[in-house]
């Protein structure tokens, strides 16, 4: 819970309220990582169309003639196997976009200015920070699951690109998404238990 003091149109009100505002690192995660996700999802929905070959690739899919050749789960070898495990985490990525969405917007609706900064308070506020800590812990879940399926198949996905490929073009880039949803859970869950430690007990008959 947070003591905040808010300024309305007519007079300047105390507020005792849950408050939350995001830190600028989820701010700036949250506006990489969205559109690339969407793209993401764009790809792994209208495949074969946006594969190589397909009338959709050009020009917004070009790159993952690439990728697919890094991870096989993006490619062919994946989609002529049906295997589900691609679109099921394409499926997932869009739940969890959602959930961000909703977070950003109650900020950027609902944030009144407190003590220089702007902040959502109330309901409002605690629901936001629920909803995108577990988006994150969604997120962070379903990476792991993905790294961890390479390292129980053998690697059978990635291990035939050399160290350099892969470093650089699927360790890196699929690390982000375990670093970026890490740090949000630590903060909000921060945010999430200062608020429980410092509210009312929940009284059960």
């Amino acid at each position: 819970m947070a003591t905040t003091r808010a300024a309305n149109k007519s007079s300047t009100a105390t507020v005792t309220a849950f408050a939350h505002a995001p830190s600028s690192f989820t701010l700036y995660w949250l506006a990489i990582s969205l559109p690339l996700v969407v793209w993401d999802s764009g790809y792994v929905f209208m495949r074969p169309r946006s594969m190589p070959g397909g009338d959709l690739h050009w020009p917004l899919w070009v790159p993952y003639a690439l990728y697919g050749e890094i991870d096989h789960v993006y490619g062919w070898k994946a989609f002529n196997a049906g295997s589900g495990f691609t679109s099921g985490q394409g499926f997932l990525n869009v739940l969890e976009t959602l959930l961000y969405i909703y977070y950003v917007a109650v900020y950027f609706q609902n944030a009144i200015p407190v003590g220089g900064a702007k902040v959502v308070v109330g309901r409002k506020a605690a629901i936001s920070v629920l909803v995108a800590f577990s988006a994150a812990v969604m997120t962070l879940s379903k990476t792991i699951l993905y790294w961890l399926c390479e390292y129980y198949s053998g690697f059978d996905n990635i291990g035939h690109n050399s160290l350099l490929d892969l470093i650089f073009l699927w360790i890196i880039p699929n690390g982000a998404w375990l670093v970026g949803p890490t740090v949000m859970i630590y903060e909000l869950g921060n945010e999430l238990v200062n608020g429980l430690v410092a509210g009312p007990g929940v009284k059960r008959d």
